[in-house]
């Protein structure tokens, strides 16, 4: 457990953390040191894995606009054809996970993200020829393959350059690609949806072929200067804008060795045995994060789908619409980087799940009650609350597990195992507003409300197990972790 003194700075930059500090708190120059190679990473690694997530999302979640551009009526399909592909999508992400994570150790993250990132741009741009059902079943079923691996492989990546103290926010600022995302869709989709029968193309037709080729872009930008790792921070095609001297990797191997107990993540080259993928999965302790992280991250998926089609119900046109809705899409950045920061600041991880996932409750059960009752401007306003606390827990949560594996090699399993059951989720909540339920979704919202109420439950159940565990720790019990039989205390 942190003491208060670990605490004094959540970036990890305690001035008396550093080996020279002085009692007046003057900061060394080895401290010095660390906070400009810290800088560099921030510039490069973080914003580079930011922008590939931005397009992931881009690339994924434009259909909701573009059935507001009469996707579904040109290609003959319905609201039910709709939901089925976006199952299959997230079905066939799941299924590569942590085969992904395993890869991306033989072929390194320069390789890697930027092959995943070209590989579902290309797919996202060839959306253009969908002409029927069965089209559009193949495209979102390999689409969902080629980006099976990026997020648990961007996170466990970011893991290897940061210390513990300074992940939360940067994995919620890695997070704000896909939330930010979710919120520029609609607002990208306003004008390229003006191009309709441009060159013969509909609208929907230049949103698949604008942002899927903004994604081959942006694949090329990471091949060519996304750094490789702490040990070898060159690019892969060029010496990077912002250069990594020998003097910084030095800096970079030592404050993770320091932070890891000289047992510091590898980017590229740590062996992941069976043995170390059985022993993690089967690690019951830590189920409650995953069961609560499906539970509730499978509302958001209706909720990036149909709510510019519910915009349009409340009775505005479709360039309106997909404004209004990237409303509460963008005020959800904030709410994940402020449950961050409160989980950085007291170090209460559970607690700071908790409390997003019961203000996003009853934001659900506000909007169930009152939104038959009120006037337009007042229904935007609870779709908007909705949306802006729907996802506020995500990166908190992801954080709370890496802090509890201590082992390397066991937590790139357990990033995947988080990913995994955050697209299971979305991938049963595609099915929670159906045809017959529009267009205000009243039963598909009674069902976000009973999984938010189970994520809640297995949230503090996770907080009861690891303070127990704690407790038993104290008096001398011990844990099996993928490096075998040892004491462990966790953050509760």
């Amino acid at each position: 457990m942190e003491s208060e003194k670990d605490r004094s700075d959540q970036d990890g930059t305690s001035l008396s953390s550093f080996p020279g500090a002085n009692e007046a708190g003057e900061i060394s120059n080895e401290s010095s040191k660390e906070s400009k190679v810290l800088n560099k990473v921030d510039l490069t690694v973080l914003p580079l894995l930011f922008l590939g997530l931005l397009v992931f999302q881009l690339d994924r979640m434009n259909i909701a606009s573009a059935l507001t551009a009469g996707f579904a009526t040109d290609i003959k399909v319905d609201q039910s054809t709709i939901n089925l592909g976006n199952q299959l999508m997230f079905m066939s992400i799941v299924i590569l996970e942590i085969p992904s994570n395993m890869l991306l150790q033989r072929v390194g993250p320069r390789k890697w993200i930027a092959g995943q990132v070209l590989a579902f741009g290309l797919v996202a741009s060839l959306q253009i020829f969908v002409k029927n059902r069965t089209g559009f079943l193949v495209s979102r079923f390999i689409l969902g393959l080629c980006e099976s691996g990026y997020i648990p492989g961007a996170i466990y990546t970011l893991s290897t350059w940061y210390t513990k103290k300074e992940l939360a926010r940067r994995v919620a600022v890695f997070f704000f690609g896909m939330f930010g995302g979710n919120a520029i869709s609609p607002l990208l989709a306003t004008g390229i949806l003006k191009l309709d029968s441009a060159r013969g193309l509909r609208g929907w037709q230049w949103l698949f072929l604008v942002e899927g080729l903004f994604t081959i872009f942006v694949s090329l930008i990471i091949l060519l200067f996304l750094p490789g790792t702490p040990d070898k921070p060159r690019p892969l095609l060029s010496s990077g804008i912002i250069r990594f001297t020998e003097s910084d990797a030095h800096t970079l191997r030592e404050r993770l060795q320091r932070d890891e107990q000289g047992k510091a993540p590898e980017a590229q080259g740590m062996h992941i045995s069976l043995q170390v993928v059985w022993t993690t999965v089967s690690h019951y302790k830590r189920w409650p994060h995953f069961i609560s992280t499906f539970a509730v991250f499978s509302t958001w998926s209706p909720l990036t789908t149909y709510t510019p089609s519910i915009m349009v119900s409340l009775g505005w046109d479709r360039t309106e619409a997909n404004a209004l809705a990237a409303v509460g899409a963008a005020l959800a950045l904030v709410f994940v980087f402020l449950f961050a920061y409160i989980s950085d600041v007291t170090n209460q991880r559970g607690a700071s799940v908790i409390g997003s996932q019961v203000c996003y409750h009853v934001a659900l059960i506000a909007t169930r009650q009152i939104h038959p009752h009120v006037g337009q401007w007042s229904q935007w306003g609870l779709w908007t609350a909705v949306n802006s606390l729907a996802v506020g827990y995500h990166a908190t949560q992801n954080t709370w597990i890496q802090l509890n594996c201590p082992d390397p090699r066991e937590r790139s399993i357990a990033i995947a195992m988080f990913v995994m059951s955050a697209i299971s989720g979305l991938m049963v909540g595609t099915q929670y507003y159906q045809a017959d339920d529009k267009p205000f979704y009243q039963t598909g919202l009674r069902t976000q409300i009973i999984m938010v109420s189970v994520g809640i439950l297995f949230s503090i159940l996770q907080v009861g197990i690891y303070k127990v565990h704690n407790k038993r720790v104290a008096v001398g019990g011990h844990d099996k972790t993928a490096a075998g039989e040892t004491h462990q205390i966790y953050v509760p």
